[in-house]
């Protein structure tokens, strides 16, 4: 009977780690805002009645192919996750998971997530396939190298915003490009203030992520992320502009905006872990409120 119970409790503690690496695997919260952002943005971009087909298509065909391109990311960096305490315990990093194991996830997730994109229209599978490429196999080595990596990372960042916009409209358009240009722009004030709360552990690792000279923490991170953040407030103006959307979002996009680029001149003025953590913060914050309300006064 013991021998039953130990059993038992021994394929349940299995299960639920294998659970949890595949959920570090996926990458599960971040993925999240991922299919967030690409869902916001097709309602914002759709006119006419919602089809829950295809917002729920756009919705999981996202969170396969992001999650394919996390687990081909974490099987390229196996080695410098083991270096670093934020990423030690992923599982390839980790060795509770095979590299060929991973391999066959990514595989699936990311064919059977460009075919659910490819149900929409050929333009959201030919963006969702780049946006994996890029991730995967042009940004992840590029960290190594450049901080240029970080704009490179921006592009499959910020593509999701345009696949969703895509989904409703069925092509590239204008608004589809602005779409594309506030999570882009949202990016480097997000990711350099990571980057700094991190610093210690990505140069264990050897990742060059600070747009400083040398990737060190200084005042440039802040004033070029200051740059970034009024770059965002004009971008994020242009639905209201275009006739899009109305006034009620123009100010809130304006006030986060106007409150983002506070905390990154903060960072610039002081250069401390707590201001890049107010940063880091404050990019959580702007995201996904801007687009609730570039929905909500859509609707």
């Amino acid at each position: 009977m013991r021998t039953k119970v130990a059993k038992r409790t021994q394929t349940v503690s299995s299960f639920k780690q294998k659970w949890t690496d595949y959920n570090l695997l996926f990458k599960f919260r971040l993925n999240l805002l991922v299919v967030f952002s690409a869902a916001m943005a097709y309602l914002v971009a759709l006119n006419g009645i919602i089809d829950w087909g295809v917002l729920i298509a756009l919705s999981i065909g996202g969170f396969l192919v992001t999650g394919a391109a996390n687990t081909l990311n974490q099987v390229l960096e196996r080695d410098t996750d083991q270096l670093m305490k934020r990423t030690a315990d992923r599982p390839l990093a980790a060795q509770r998971m095979g590299i060929s194991e991973a391999i066959m996830i990514a595989g699936f997730s990311s064919m059977f997530g460009i075919t659910l994109l490819a149900m929409i229209n050929p333009w959201t599978a030919v963006l969702g396939t780049l946006s994996l490429i890029l991730y995967s196999f042009l940004y992840t080595p590029m960290k190594r190298i450049s901080p240029i990596a970080v704009f490179i990372g921006a592009i499959p960042g910020a593509l999701p915003t345009m696949i969703g916009c895509v989904a409703a409209q069925g092509e590239v358009t204008a608004l589809a490009i602005v779409l594309f240009g506030i999570q882009f722009m949202w990016q480097f004030p997000h990711f350099w203030a990571i980057a700094w709360v991190g610093h210690e552990d990505y140069t264990n690792a050897g990742f060059r992520l600070l747009p400083s000279k040398d990737g060190e923490k200084d005042s440039n991170t802040g004033l070029q992320s200051f740059l970034f953040s009024l770059m965002l407030i004009v971008v994020a103006l242009m639905p209201y502009f275009m006739g899009v959307t109305g006034i009620l979002s123009a100010i809130i996009v304006t006030i986060l905006g106007l409150a983002y680029a506070g905390y990154s001149w903060n960072l610039y003025k002081k250069c401390t872990k707590d201001a890049a953590l107010k940063l880091m913060f404050s990019s959580f914050i702007y995201l996904p409120i801007a687009l609730i309300a570039l929905v909500v006064d859509k609707i």
